[in-house]
């Protein structure tokens, strides 16, 4: 699992090795991991170590010692090294050490940044190491200039200039993801300690690109992390796996209520998702037609008349595809949440539920979606608002609801009332199709089916009695990810539509289970093996 703190935590974490005087030796510790993953990157793209050009955008702050430290270790190498300091000042220590290795720095005062730009975009690695954890308000003035000339030269640029972020990209922010200012698009973020909050959470994930953490020997003070991401042995752990004398009841039963004259595909798609994702059986409330043409597409689904409280079953999925017209459907959305029993709510039923629920309802909204809820509830954020700062919008509709919220994206957010949150990113951009959205509320339905009334593979993986609502929708998610990659990847890459992520459910499934079963090595965001 992969396990992100606040800029904060890790400060606090730092402040007692601060106290007796290792500032510099967790700096030289984290310099060095950076070089190390400068000089990785430059073998994997079969550049010469020797006389590679290396430049370091340099702020006066621990950051820039960071950065700073990182290029005297790579001048040493006998790269090429050039510093461009950002600021009226740079890390003292850091700087001499950086020229006494035979690095050359040039003051952004001194020069016009557009001419260091140019040079910049030269260099085989460009290492961003301007702003730090602690920063607020991103690039102004010459860093600001130089940094955007920088992000528009570099697509062009003759080297192919490959860009590291210092502990995160300058201008994100580190708890919460936000964006200020222009930001340099890194291709690898060199972090510290522990990932940080904001790399996993859009927009900054937009600028973080792949996520590396070095450890410098603050880890085991870092408390209760800010945000959680599954990886695959977390999945492993976490899928529900019949018994073997279990028969289809027993494996859950997931009640639908989905799907509209006008759009009956959603309930067709919700299903299909449902049955690819193991729950033992689907039965159906809806339209007539609706039905008929569920009955015709799934034929493994019961389709009931009645109540809710006629149909019995572990969990209920409401919303896909239903418009306010539909008032019977409706009312079913609400009685479901009404039975006590966990459901997971789309969008078409958002308007109809009560304004405080409960962690086991999970609400799928997409950022329009959460914006409207949120307004409804006496909120100001727009949709812009939500996609500027997924991760402070997701946490307040959960605040607001009661309800376990799930906020689809790039980087899927989902945040328990506790204040638990988990980010999942495994899937492709082809995902953004219609009907996705309903085969991801299947999926998350026949877990909640499933997986209810399993608690301790849940406490295990650090979710509380709250939070384990939103580990199941996170498992969900990334399944339905995973899905949507291997779906595209059939297709050498290409588009895929709704129902090909349904398809390739049932591979997913069982190539993470297969691994967890036969004990295969698997590796996490560190590189270390697990069993």
């Amino acid at each position: 699992m992969i396990r992100a703190y606040t800029g904060t935590q890790i400060r606090q974490a730092e402040e007692p090795l601060l106290a007796t005087g290792l500032g510099d030796v967790l700096m030289q510790r984290a310099a060095h991991g950076l070089a190390n993953a400068v000089i990785s990157e430059l073998k994997s793209r079969g550049v010469r170590l020797y006389g590679a050009k290396v430049s370091v955008l340099a702020g006066k702050g621990n950051n820039g010692g960071d950065g700073l430290y990182a290029a005297a270790f790579l001048a040493a190498r006998g790269m090429r090294t050039t510093a461009v300091l950002t600021a009226d000042s740079a890390h003292s220590k850091a700087l001499a050490a950086f020229e006494s290795a035979g690095g050359r720095s040039h003051r952004l005062a001194d020069a016009a940044p557009g001419e260091l730009a140019v040079e910049a975009a030269r260099a085989d690695i460009v290492i961003d190491a301007v702003l730090g954890t602690g920063a607020k308000g991103g690039l102004r003035g010459p860093a600001a200039a130089l940094v955007s000339t920088l992000t528009e030269l570099l697509p062009a640029a003759e080297g192919q200039s490959f860009v590291v972020a210092c502990d995160l990209p300058s201008g994100v922010d580190a708890d919460t993801g936000e964006v200020a200012g222009p930001v340099l698009p890194a291709d690898l973020t060199v972090t510290f300690a522990g990932a940080k909050a904001g790399l996993l959470a859009d927009p900054g994930a937009d600028f973080a690109g792949r996520v590396q953490v070095v450890p410098i020997g603050i880890e085991q003070r870092l408390p209760e992390p800010s945000l959680r991401r599954l990886e695959v042995e977390d999945l492993a752990a976490l899928l529900p796996r019949p018994a073997r004398r279990a028969h289809k009841y027993s494996r859950g039963v997931l009640g639908v209520v989905a799907g509209s004259t006008d759009y009956p595909g959603a309930a067709v798609l919700a299903c299909r998702g449902a049955l690819a994702a193991g729950v033992g059986m689907v039965r159906y409330l809806g339209p007539p037609d609706v039905a008929d043409l569920v009955r015709q597409s799934c034929p493994e689904v019961v389709c009931s008349t009645g109540s809710v409280a006629d149909n019995r079953v572990q969990a209920w999925l409401v919303g896909s595809g239903m418009g306010p017209e539909a008032h019977e459907q409706l009312q079913r959305a609400r009685d479901a949440v009404d039975s006590g029993l966990p459901v997971v709510a789309d969008a078409g039923a958002l308007p109809a539920l009560p304004d405080v629920l409960s962690p086991h309802v999970v609400l799928t909204p997409h950022a329009g979606e959460l914006a409207a809820l949120l307004q409804r509830l006496g909120g100001t954020e727009d949709r812009g608002a939500v996609e500027a700062g997924t991760l402070a919008a997701v946490r307040h509709g959960s605040a607001l609801t009661g309800a376990t919220v799930l906020l689809k994206g790039a980087s899927t957010l989902v945040a328990a009332p506790s204040g638990a949150v988990f980010s999942q990113a495994d899937g492709t951009p082809w995902l953004a199709t219609a009907g996705s959205g309903d085969v991801l509320a299947g999926v998350i339905g026949a877990l909640l089916a499933q997986a209810a009334s399993a608690v301790e593979p849940f406490r295990k993986s650090g979710a509380d009695t709250d939070a384990r609502w939103a580990a199941i929708a996170a498992l969900g998610v990334a399944l339905h990810g995973k899905a949507g990659r291997a779906a595209s990847e059939a297709t050498a890459g290409g588009p895929i539509a709704a129902g090909g992520i349904a398809d390739a459910l049932p591979y997913i499934w069982g190539k993470v289970s297969t691994l967890s079963n036969s004990g295969a090595w698997i590796r996490n965001s560190h590189g270390q093996p697990l069993r």
